[in-house]
């Protein structure tokens, strides 16, 4: 498929994370943007604002006169909309088939990996602009330093997160590729680590042949690939905190006022120090993929280093929502137990003196069963966890995987209670936080809610 200005991409799922990003890219470009979702967001309003026709619900006659139909993963292939297209000859695409036609031309910069791959993505878009590059970027995210999730540019790159579910990041061919980490997850689409593991490996192999791959060397399946590709005669590197051969490093790490900073280290020669406004080793090692990864593109460390100093969290990465009566709120996206175990640790060491709750929207039951074990054991940095519903998402119930049993599990290692609203989680922290306190909500769903309500004026 080609794009071209004058189109008209129909988008079914507008509202969502990838597909709104699409959107925006192609209203950038002068394509005619249609779409449809089945409720209205702040998402759908601002891409009505900005040119796209979003009709909330959806019917066959809203793909009528477009060029192309391009549909979320969570739509099944007898959705009113896409049999309607077909019916009428117009090519129905996944994210993983568009791609192509995307990013034709442009020089890809795409950031995989189990974890962080939204927060490095942001960074190394805000890198390269600080630089004067302006890259076209897809953010998995609202990046906090633009305000936006996707946007053209008038450089050559283009820098994009690539997404493992529905295999969405086999559809690209980078210039550049980053792996922040290999770890089973989505077990509703990858039914073992192998699954992943081999999906990984097929996204590497799609680097163009002199194409830079970038691996994380504290993580065993990420550091693999980077043999492998080193093996084949074709370049890669690698970066790390703990992997004493790693090719760049950050020694020296300090946490402090809810920031680090570390100093950066090409086999043994010191490159410069960096400062970060984010907390945690993860964040460390997301910041140096990032300054890594920019470098490739001619950034120095110390561009890199500044513009890092002034980076924004990406939205609902650790993200510091406010501070009322005593209680600092923290809105984060993880959902898988790995993710959720770094956070606390982040938090903890931020803020030593406080408090430390954790609120756990868990997300999907297919993961929650999958997982269940770890998710027991992944709060020990948590004084208090409380546990709201299964945010189902796009499954149905599994018998016997509860929150309530979720919480129970918790609670053999940490103070963990079910809780079955919002406004009674919210209400329980405000009667019973040991001031100074923070407040860690885990949610890839919509249990941010409470985040309002404990910063509402009418808490």
């Amino acid at each position: 498929m080609l794009l071209s200005a004058g189109q008209r991409i129909h988008l079914i799922g507008i509202g969502g994370a990838g597909l709104s990003a699409i959107a925006r890219i192609l209203l950038g470009r002068g394509l005619t943007v249609s779409g449809s979702d089945s409720r209205s967001s702040e998402i759908t309003a601002a891409l009505a604002e900005e040119g796209a026709r979003v009709d909330i619900g959806h019917a066959a006659d809203l793909v009528f006169g477009a060029d192309a139909v391009l549909a979320t993963s969570a739509v099944p292939d007898d959705h009113i909309e896409v049999a309607a297209a077909r019916a009428l000859g117009i090519p129905v695409y996944r994210r993983r088939q568009f791609m192509s036609a995307l990013l034709q031309g442009v020089d890809t910069l795409a950031v995989a990996g189990a974890h962080g791959k939204t927060t490095t993505t942001a960074m190394l878009t805000h890198i390269l602009q600080c630089a004067g590059q302006d890259p076209s970027y897809i953010v998995g995210g609202t990046m906090g330093n633009t305000g936006n999730n996707a946007a053209v540019g008038s450089g050559e790159s283009f820098v994009i997160e690539a997404d493992e579910y529905d295999n969405m990041f086999l559809g690209l061919s980078p210039d550049l590729a980053v792996v922040t980490n290999v770890e089973h997850d989505h077990p509703d689409f990858f039914a073992t680590v192998e699954d992943i593991r081999a999906a990984f490996s097929r996204f590497a192999a799609l680097l163009k042949t002199d194409g830079m791959l970038i691996s994380c060397a504290d993580n065993a399946a990420s550091l693999a690939l980077a043999i492998s590709r080193r093996a084949q005669g074709r370049p890669a590197l690698t970066y790390g905190i703990a992997c004493a051969s790693a090719d760049w490093r950050a020694v020296d790490l300090r946490f402090q006022d809810f920031g680090s900073q570390f100093i950066v280290k090409q086999a043994d020669t010191v490159r410069g120090q960096a400062r970060l406004g984010l907390p945690g080793a993860h964040n460390v090692l997301n910041a140096l993929a990032a300054l890594a990864a920019a470098n490739q593109r001619g950034v120095s460390i110390e561009q890199g280093a500044e513009a890092l100093s002034g980076f924004i969290s990406a939205g609902r990465r650790f993200e510091l929502r406010g501070e009322r009566d005593g209680i600092a709120v923290i809105d984060d996206y993880a959902h898988h137990p790995t993710a959720i175990q770094a956070n606390l640790e982040a938090a903890r060491r931020s803020y030593p003196q406080r408090q430390i709750w954790a609120v756990w929207q868990p997300h999907t039951y297919s993961r929650v069963k999958q997982f269940a074990a770890d998710f027991a054991a992944a709060f020990d940095h948590a004084d208090r966890v409380l546990v709201t519903p299964i945010y189902a998402a796009r499954e149905e119930p599994i018998a016997g995987i509860s929150s309530p049993n979720l919480a129970q599990a918790i609670s053999a290692r940490c103070p963990a209670l079910y809780m079955p609203t919002f406004a009674a989680t919210a209400e329980l922290i405000r009667a019973e936080a040991r001031r100074p306190a923070a407040v860690l909500i885990f949610s890839a769903g919509d249990a941010e809610q409470i985040a309002e309500l404990l910063l509402s004026d009418d808490a």
